[in-house]
């Protein structure tokens, strides 16, 4: 069964052909973070997918992964393309290196992850707290209910970790 919803006022939709994304926010409904692990190389991977991307094989099951892990690299928004997001500006789309599986298949290899920097509460992190994270801030997975069955998955600061004495950030204009 397909997902449609409205997100900050924009129409999201996973169409019911679309079963390895269906699957990934079933769970993320659910406030669990389940990723795709390979039935052959036992890799977890991601975004969900129809085959392995290191060994090409078409099987996998949902495994449950720890949704932490620190900032590899962000993007921080100043002007939304998305008229939804003009409101929220800036804001701050991190790319995060998952605890699960760092160095694999490769020393220089992690699982990375995509979301936007939250509050705890699921909401987009206001600009004070935006100025605050950069590369190597720890992070934990939070989840923003977006309506029944779908939930997206995004990065609030990790209160119980110890963080960086001071994240790198982009140097500011």
């Amino acid at each position: 069964m397909s997902i449609a919803a409205d997100y900050l006022g924009m129409p999201l939709s996973i169409d019911e052909l679309d079963a390895e994304n269906l699957a990934y926010f079933r769970h993320c409904a659910a406030h669990d973070f389940h990723l795709q692990q390979c039935g052959a190389c036992q890799l977890v991977r991601y975004p969900p997918t129809t085959a392995c991307p290191w060994c090409m094989s078409p099987q996998s099951t949902w495994v449950p992964v720890d949704g932490k892990g620190a900032v590899h690299s962000y993007t921080e928004v100043h002007h939304a393309i998305q008229p939804a997001f003009k409101a929220h500006t800036p804001y701050l789309v991190l790319m995060v290196d998952l605890d699960t599986q760092k160095g694999k298949p490769s020393e220089h290899d992690a699982l990375r992850v995509v979301g936007n920097l939250a509050t705890p509460d699921g909401k987009l992190a206001p600009p004070e707290l935006v100025k605050t994270v950069g590369i190597g801030t720890r992070v934990r997975m939070v989840f923003s209910d977006v309506a029944p069955g779908l939930s997206l998955p995004q990065w609030t600061i990790d209160e119980t970790a110890q963080q960086p004495a001071k994240p790198w950030r982009y140097p500011q204009e």
